[in-house]
């Protein structure tokens, strides 16, 4: 297994039940296909450094993971296709 960091950026004027369903649903996404979730930081409503999607602030989540990586392209794709989020990204960590 390797280990992965996703960040993704909820729209801020989402209800804080759909936010947590949305942070839980992508949690048990990752857990659910035989990944490992090291540790999970939600940042909180958050000032973006520019306009997206007519946004001017997102909700944070930071999601530090070890799994395979098929696991990492389902996630892609229901990153993209989810439309409470705003921006993701994943990288391979190399700590």
């Amino acid at each position: 297994m390797r280990k992965y960091e996703v960040m993704y950026v909820l729209r801020p004027d989402l209800e804080q039940e759909a936010t947590k369903e949305l942070v839980e649903k992508f949690q048990s996404l990752i857990t659910n296909n035989g990944g490992e979730i090291e540790k999970q930081e939600e940042m909180g409503k958050r000032r973006l450094a520019y306009e997206i999607k007519g946004y001017h602030e997102g909700y944070y989540v930071l999601v530090n993971f070890q799994s395979e990586p098929s696991v990492v392209a389902e996630l892609d794709r229901v990153l993209k296709i989810t439309d409470g989020v705003i921006r993701f990204l994943i990288v391979k960590d190399v700590k």
